[in-house]
């Protein structure tokens, strides 16, 4: 299904060319993913910047999906929507961690203008900071613990950062914290705090925004607050603050300078609906994936770029060798045990015993090494080991076990075809979020699973070859078959059923990719539609299917 087609390097390198504004446009002359070349933006009046666009923008349609990409100036980066980080959840670990580390950031800017001489006569007489209190709302106090949402925070307070904290870290710090009964908070120093008892888990009380929110309080010596700040982790590892006074919210995008002003920088070729993107494609000539990188590297360099894009395939790929490497029972209580490393050693001894030639000649013999790779990388999810969101950590299976896949049994597979994936990947991803939600607190499952499934179908298609329509048919097969799909953790764990759930998800991208480049591309059913259907279902569901393990299996499956 391999097309000669121009690889991601070559058309970085390629000369300029239009957009879909109507400027003319100068095919490349190399061929290569790696190659697109940096597109300015149109200089006309509907590229708004973010800054406008967050400020004009409703709080439900800030929590919903940032800001979509018809008022914002680019479409999400796949650096926003594949992040690496540690499990077992995005929304309840990675996004809380996050915030955990925004607000030490604040609090430290607090103290400092505190403690300037021009500032005394105005402070107070406040005194340090005494006491720290977390509150966690909503889904986030309902699901909270089996989530490692309070480990989250003490995490993100101490200045520690997803990515790159260290697996120690992860499993002892919550303790120590707890037995020396202060937190060292990242710039401000050593604080009283006592998980047990300044964490509180609220479920009962749901801020208006969003589902999973959480609040931080610093208090002084005369037990007012220095600081109080409420964000709410709105899927994927995304985060909101408000930074407004009570009872006049102000909701922005917790973001660092360089992404800030990454977002500021508008896109040659925005786009926020399938057909938007549809006609882009039509209009320049273009793949998806070609679409996508010319968007990144008009942002960032085109290295940079490239490089991240190894790097999210090395970190998948690694992760999905430590889960078949380790054997043992999940961490919660459950007593779940991997299978994935019995598993592996299972597939390889059928591939080399009395049955081999039997094994090798099974149609089927791919899916099992898929139900594998999503097995593999979940189980190291739910023991909070490192993994890339895409596009959340509850799904975080699905698009390694289709890249892994397309990498290993499919003829000719090269970087290239890779870089084409996850490009193609993020361009659905970004619609999802941008127009419905990758939260399962917020849509169900539908919105987490599903997605992923939507994104992995439309990057196997992409690489394979397909055709912008073929690979927006792709993505909508998967979401289609997803829909209504309840997020019900049995104990608020990322394991029942969401560890299976990624496995059977993974082989329903393949079969949707499939499915789709049989095709010629038309389709009753848009990818638009679709995504707004799951909207729709998703603010149907009732919240007990909305990761709260108040429904479904969570109430009817026995806890052991």
């Amino acid at each position: 299904m391999h097309h000669g087609v121009m690889t991601i390097r070559d058309l970085a390198e390629a000369g300029p060319v239009g957009t879909a504004r109507g400027r003319s446009a100068e095919p490349p002359t190399s061929s290569g993913i790696s190659g697109i070349s940096a597109v300015s933006a149109a200089d006309d009046g509907d590229t708004t910047l973010i800054s406008a666009a967050l400020d004009s923008a409703t709080p439900a349609a800030l929590m919903a999906g940032e800001v979509t990409a018809r008022w914002a100036s680019r479409p999400l980066s796949v650096f926003d929507l594949m992040r690496i980080g540690i499990g077992p959840s995005s929304s309840h670990t990675v996004g809380p961690m996050r915030a955990g580390g925004a607000f030490a950031g604040a609090l430290a800017d607090v103290i400092a203008v505190a403690a300037r001489p021009d500032q005394r006569d105005h402070a107070g007489g406040t005194g340090p900071v005494t006491r720290l209190t977390v509150e966690l709302y909503g889904s986030l106090g309902a699901t909270g613990r089996g989530h490692a949402t309070d480990r989250a925070v003490v995490m993100g307070l101490a200045g520690y950062e997803p990515e790159t904290v260290p697996a120690e870290v992860c499993e002892g710090l919550h303790e120590k914290v707890t037995a020396a009964g202060e937190l060292v908070v990242d710039g401000v120093g050593a604080l009283p705090f006592n998980p047990t008892t300044d964490i509180l888990f609220l479920p009962g009380r749901v801020l208006p925004y969003h589902p999973n929110a959480l609040t931080i309080t610093a208090y002084c010596a005369t037990g007012g607050e220095m600081l109080r700040r409420t964000y709410y982790s709105v899927g994927g590892g995304f985060v909101m603050e408000d930074v407004g006074a009570p009872g006049s919210p102000s909701i922005r995008a917790l973001a660092t300078a360089a992404s800030a002003e990454m977002h500021a920088t508008p896109a040659p070729y925005p786009f926020s609906s399938g057909a938007d993107l549809l006609a882009v494609c039509a209009c320049e000539g273009r793949r998806v994936s070609e679409v996508v990188m010319t968007n990144e590297i008009s942002a960032r360099p085109r290295e940079e770029v490239l490089a991240y894009l190894d790097r999210l395939r090395d970190t998948m790929n690694a992760c999905i060798e430590a889960g078949m490497a380790t054997e043992g029972t999940l961490p919660g209580g459950l007593g779940v045990r991997r299978r994935a490393k019995a598993l592996h050693e299972r597939l390889l001894a059928q591939s080399t015993g009395p049955a081999a030639a039997f094994a090798m000649a099974d149609p089927l013999r791919g899916m099992d090494w898929v139900d594998l790779f999503a097995l593999a990388v979940n189980e190291e999810n739910a023991a909070g080991r490192r993994v890339v969101t895409a596009p959340t950590n509850g799904a975080a299976g699905i698009v390694p076990a289709v890249l892994a896949y397309y990498e290993r049994f499919i003829p000719g597979a090269d970087d290239d075809g890779v870089r084409r994936f996850l490009l193609a990947a993020t361009a659905v991803g970004s619609l999802i979020k941008t127009n419905a939600s990758i939260a399962g607190a917020e849509v169900g499952c539908q919105g987490e699973v599903g997605s992923a499934s939507s994104m992995a179908a439309a990057g196997l298609a992409e690489a394979l070859g397909g055709t912008p329509a073929q690979v927006e048919n792709a993505a909508e097969i998967a979401m289609e078959h997803n829909l209504g799909l309840t997020c019900d953790p049995v104990g608020g764990l990322v394991q029942i059923p969401c560890i299976e759930r990624n496995a059977v998800a993974a082989v329903k991208a393949i079969n949707a990719a499939r499915m789709a480049l049989w095709g010629e591309g038309r389709h009753a059913v848009s990818l638009d539609t679709v995504i707004e259907t799951m909207r729709q279902t998703g603010e149907d569901m009732l919240a007990k299917y909305k990761e709260t393990s108040r429904g479904g299996l969570a109430v009817n499956v026995v806890e052991c």
